[in-house]
């Protein structure tokens, strides 16, 4: 008598790539209808719901600092558990996709203060180009197929996931304005019952939210950029397991993940995507800051993870993805040049009262993300050769 063999469920990781795949696709349509609506007779109307003040903040500041929490607070638990328990929790997995991650947001920025070395007031712009749009990248790695091995699409998670690390560490230091030091004690202490809870066992999640919810608040009036509050309570969710079942950490995460991908990011894509053409030109694109956008996405990412991940390969601290080729491998770190959903949101804190120059980092982030998608996917339908068994 046969028994039908058992299937391991899917990881966790496994999981979060169709999701964040699925995701991205959505959030290229909806990044689409935001550029034909922003270009339409219903631009007024779409320009205006945005700036409508709703309990004191306009609608778009409740998208960019309240929705936008939940994005990091899931943004938190990835790295969090990907670290401690997970593609990312010991040094040999984190060499490939932690140097990749370096180069990428090194080697972008230095290209972006290139040129823009002769403008100060664009130089806060320089972070722009160092940011991995994880979901579009997937969305356009599962337009592909089987023509991309798995291991390709972990390494490009994994490197996304510590490239958001370096992108909330670099929102942290230098994008934070004038600090309310009574507002900033406040959190602090929010902070420090969130790690007693957490100590003592408690796996609630309501009582974390409702803490979350408090710490929120506290840290949009403190100075420091609202939605960081969401990963500080993500790191301070537990992850250790329970005789019950999954841990906080993971059912937080499951929950969080289709409401992120499909409603959250595709709302801000919608709300932050919008540019109208009218008075641009191709010249346009030569500004500074759109022209260091571009050149540092397209350029500078694919430099910048190929180089650095070819130099870990070569010491002999990493290896290269099972099954991929360097033409293949290539293609990724092209791909990595999709900053969207980080790029625009670091370029809304680098110039929050320049709509200027707002628009002209939405220029450069969605011309600098479609070449390196169609260029990246163009790659990877290359035919590989001396694959690795």
């Amino acid at each position: 008598m046969h028994t039908r063999p058992q299937h391991r469920p899917r990881s966790v990781l496994r999981r979060l790539i169709t999701s964040e795949a699925s995701g991205g696709l959505v959030l290229m349509l909806v990044a689409a209808v935001a550029l034909i609506v922003a270009n339409s007779p219903a631009a007024p109307l779409y320009f205006g719901a945005l700036k409508t003040n709703v309990f004191g903040l306009s609608v778009l500041h409740w998208i960019n600092d309240g929705l936008m929490a939940a994005f990091f607070l899931l943004v938190g638990l990835e790295i969090k558990r990907e670290m401690l328990d997970g593609e990312l929790s010991t040094w040999p997995k984190r060499a490939l996709p932690g140097m990749a991650a370096l180069g990428g947001m090194a080697v972008p920025a230095l290209i972006y203060v290139a040129f823009n070395a002769n403008t100060p007031h664009t130089l806060r712009g320089w972070a722009i180009p160092s940011a991995t749009d994880i979901a579009f990248a997937l969305g356009v790695l599962s337009l592909l197929g089987r023509r991309v091995p798995v291991s390709l699409k972990v390494f490009l998670t994994a490197l996304a996931i510590l490239d958001d690390l370096g992108a909330v560490l670099i929102i942290a230091a230098f994008y934070t304005a004038d600090l309310n030091l009574v507002m900033v004690a406040l959190a602090c202490a929010v902070i420090l019952l969130l790690t007693g809870l957490n100590w003592a066992g408690v796996d609630r999640l309501g009582l974390y939210f409702a803490l979350g919810a408090v710490l929120w608040f506290l840290v949009l009036k403190s100075g420091v950029h609202a939605t960081l509050a969401g990963v500080a309570l993500a790191v301070l969710i537990p992850l250790r397991k329970q005789s019950t079942g999954d841990s906080a950490l993971i059912r937080l995460e499951h929950t969080l993940q289709p409401w992120v991908a499909f409603i959250i990011v595709p709302i801000f894509g919608f709300a932050n995507a919008g540019l109208a053409y009218s008075g641009t030109s191709l010249s346009t694109l030569l500004e500074p800051v759109p022209l260091g956008v571009v050149l540092g996405l397209f350029v500078g990412k694919q430099i910048g993870v190929s180089l650095f991940s070819w130099i870990a390969i070569r010491i002999g601290v990493a290896a290269l993805p099972a099954n991929a080729s360097w033409t293949q491998f290539y293609g990724v770190a092209v791909l990595c040049g999709i900053g969207f959903t980080m790029s625009l949101f670091i370029g809304l804190l680098a110039f929050p009262t320049s709509q200027e120059l707002q628009d002209a980092v939405k220029i450069g982030v969605l011309a600098g993300s479609m070449v390196s998608a169609a260029v990246g996917a163009a790659l990877l339908t290359i035919r590989p050769v001396g694959v690795r068994g």
